[in-house]
């Protein structure tokens, strides 16, 4: 049986290797040669395949760029599969392309991508030797060939599919060895051998998720596939021929570790050497010194994912444009073909990140606000967007980046919501009140009109809300101010939004509709991080639901866009391996408030930061005009600033990322609290953003939206009574579900 096996094995290899003949004289003088019938035979089952293989672009590694601060791209993280980067020819040392030619195929410029005397010898020793075996013979073009179809191999969706690819494309059957000689042979006329060749070397496996011999280069040399030395060069090749076994990255290998010298490695490298001395493309001397060299393997792992960004400051960034673009069906039906896009397509993937504005806002975050804190799980986060365009330029938080249960290490990122990565959002406290504000004013009132900061309790009787019912009418509301701060029986609208008074703002939420405030909010892009229904109740006013930093600045950054709101968009341009522009969802831009609204409520916001306002201490004073608004919750459990210039708009939020636990003294770094942190990060990070954007005068308020001022009354003649204390409230009735607390009443305003 085994000689039986042997004979069949040599007639169905010396067919191989007739057609091979016959095809390079064909090639020569295809009409002269197709005389006999055994020849027509054998050409007709030949003729008969497929000639035609495309060649895609191969597996390549995906790329993340920022900016630095002169513009000029710097690349901050990969993706891959498969760590594959593909080069031009003269990107590509010649001591390599000699090494693969005289170890691989010495014949490769004369013959036709198929080696008549390769292929002949190599069937005689199949034959002759186990019969279940092809031995050598293959060309580079066949190679090249055999390499293309396991990489369309890959592109398959499922691991079937793949597998029984993959074994398709590298089994032993004379049919197969046809295929591929058939395929050979028209690349071989269809392309230049300098671009077969380069084809080939950036498409080889050299062990692990190494492809290619750039990316050989870089990992097992830490050096370009240029700059490869000669004994470099062999090395790589020699690794080609059997990549599991010769790898040089596992030192601890029994059979070809370090300890040994890397024996089999070695071994094959050293022929490697010895044929490119016997093919003169080395020197008798290179060929003793390279010999002599040991390998000395410099392992340079190219780390896929957003790790790598962490020495930007940027992997949180990093990991919401990654999130982003695997929700983007412009960049595929489903998220496991975004995924294969961004880890397989060469993507070069532009962000509008700012590299120096970056590393100044994580400093200002990080010289307030440490990595944890004992008793509280402490979080900070600063986002800045540009208004009218959406671009994310920096994202930072005050946690390292990483999977693990230590303090101070999370991948959750607190400025995104749920969906991209990041918490549920965070309790907004006072800067809620901008929408409530906004609705006030299109309803028809006025800055100037006076308002009553009198009462404490408030009933759900006293609200209206068109379009949801809030509960019943003796239900009761609790409101405070900061620290039960005295303030007159009455304000003006423009001084209690600048003061951030509560019960000011509760007596102008019962003056109008609570569906007009969240529908004015929603309109301007708010929704809760965790995705779920926005909570409509009396509370609202004093910011209980639940929102990202992101979120809240784009919103305020419509405020500075006279009412339009720009989605936030961290990705500017997307190319693919070949230059060709690839489609991605950008910003979207809508008008969300009437224009003079906006502007008033800009108006209004600029007293934030004048004297007396409660943002006072985080203004710059460098004469770009700014306005902004707090938020505090109860206890100090989160802590808000959100600023804005007509350029920029920044979110800062330092607070509990779980928990209950309140702030209100909790010291932190250089002598601040959880409360008074977001006042020195906004003074030290404004300026730099100042800097770098600037910002036009804000406009204009609508006269009639401020309203005329109310004269003084006369004084009276006798000293009025003093006004009798206020009654201690009443304790408030249990709230029916799902009524939430009164939240962000406690320091709503500061």
């Amino acid at each position: 049986m085994r000689i039986l096996g042997r004979f069949g094995a040599l007639i169905g290899f010396v067919v191989a290797a007739a057609v091979a003949g016959v095809l390079a004289a064909a090639t020569l003088a295809p009409f002269a040669v197709i005389g006999s019938d055994g020849v027509r035979g054998t050409l007709g089952t030949y003729f008969a395949m497929p000639d035609y293989l495309k060649i895609d672009t191969p597996q390549q590694i995906s790329t993340m760029y920022a900016q630095d601060g002169t513009g000029h791209d710097v690349p901050i993280a990969t993706f891959y599969s498969e760590d594959r980067v593909d080069v031009n020819p003269d990107q590509i040392a010649q001591t390599v392309k000699d090494a693969a030619i005289d170890t691989e195929d010495p014949r490769f410029y004369t013959e036709g991508g198929v080696d008549i005397i390769g292929t002949v010898r190599a069937t005689l020793a199949t034959a002759l030797g186990h019969g279940d075996n092809i031995q050598g013979g293959s060309t580079i073009t066949q190679q090249y060939v055999k390499n293309v179809l396991v990489q369309e191999c890959e592109q398959l969706s499922t691991k079937k599919a793949v597998d029984a690819c993959y074994n398709k494309a590298i089994e032993i059957t004379p049919q197969r060895k046809l295929q591929e000689m058939r395929y050979a042979s028209a690349i071989d006329r269809q392309y230049p051998k300098e671009q077969v060749l380069t084809g080939y070397l950036n498409i080889v496996g050299l062990g692990g998720t190494v492809y290619g011999v750039q990316a050989g280069a870089k990992y097992y040399f830490d050096t370009d596939a240029a700059h490869l030395s000669i004994p470099q060069a062999a090395t790589l090749v020699a690794i080609l021929n059997n990549p599991s076994n010769l790898r040089i990255d596992q030192p601890g290998n029994p059979k070809n570790g370090k300890a040994n010298g890397y024996a089999l490695t070695l071994e094959r490298r050293n022929y490697v050497l010895d044929k490119m001395r016997s093919h003169d493309s080395i020197s008798q001397a290179q060929y003793e010194a390279a010999v002599k060299t040991p390998i000395a393997p410099k392992i340079t792992p190219q780390a896929s994912g957003c790790s790598a960004a962490t020495q930007y400051d940027a992997a949180y960034y990093c990991s919401y444009v990654r999130d982003e673009l695997l929700a983007d069906p412009k960049l595929g039906k489903t998220p496991a073909d975004r995924a294969a896009e961004l880890n397989t397509a060469g993507l070069k993937i532009h962000t509008p990140l700012r590299l120096d504005l970056q590393q100044a806002a994580q400093k200002s975050l990080s010289d307030y606000v440490p990595k944890s804190a004992a008793g509280v799980s402490l979080g900070g986060a600063d986002v800045t967007i540009q208004p009218g365009t959406g671009q994310i330029v920096t994202m930072v938080q005050n946690t390292d980046f990483g999977n693990s249960d230590q303090p101070g290490i999370t991948s959750v990122n607190y400025n995104a919501d749920q969906g991209y990565g990041g918490s549920i959002g965070f309790q907004t406290g006072s800067t809620f009140k901008a929408f409530t504000l906004a609705e006030w004013l299109e309803e028809g009132h006025t800055l100037n009109q006076s308002v009553s900061t009198a009462g404490r309790v408030f009933p759900f009787g006293d609200f209206h809300n068109s379009c949801f019912n809030i509960g019943a009418p003796t239900q009761q509301w609790s409101v405070q101010n900061n620290d039960n701060e005295k303030v007159p029986g009455s304000m003006s609208v423009l001084q209690a939004t600048a003061e951030s008074i509560n019960t000011a703002y509760a007596h102008m939420g019962m003056q109008v509709d609570l569906c007009g405030i969240a529908n004015n909010a929603k309109a301007m892009g708010i929704h809760l991080g965790s995705g779920g229904t926005f909570l409509e109740y009396p509370s609202e006013i004093l910011g209980t639901n639940e929102i990202s930093p992101l979120t809240m600045a784009e919103a305020y950054a419509g405020f500075s866009n006279g009412g339009t709101v720009c989605t936030p968009v961290a990705v500017t341009k997307i190319t693919d391996a070949t230059g060709k522009d690839v489609p991605f969802t950008g910003s979207t831009c809508h008008g969300s408030i009437p224009s003079n609204i906006a502007n008033t409520v800009q108006y209004a916001l600029q007293s934030v930061l004048k004297p007396g306002g409660t943002a006072a201490t985080a203004n710059p004073n460098d004469g770009v005009p700014l306005f902004a608004k707090t938020g505090t919750t109860d206890g100090d459990q989160q802590n808000w600033l959100i600023t804005s210039s007509t350029n920029y708009t920044t979110a800062i939020w330092v607070g509990n990322s779980i928990g209950q636990v309140g702030l209100e003294h909790f010291p932190l770094l250089q002598g601040t609290t959880g409360y008074t942190a977001k006042f020195s990060i906004g003074h030290e990070l404004l300026p730099v953003l100042d800097a770098a954007f600037g910002g036009n005068p804000l406009p204009a308020p609508d006269p009639a939206l401020v309203g005329a001022v109310k004269r003084a009354a006369p004084k009276p003649k006798a000293p009025a009574p003093a006004a009798p204390a206020p009654p201690a409230p009443p304790a408030p009735a249990p709230p029916a579900p799902p009524q939430p607390g009164h939240g962000g009443g406690g320091h709503g305003g500061h």
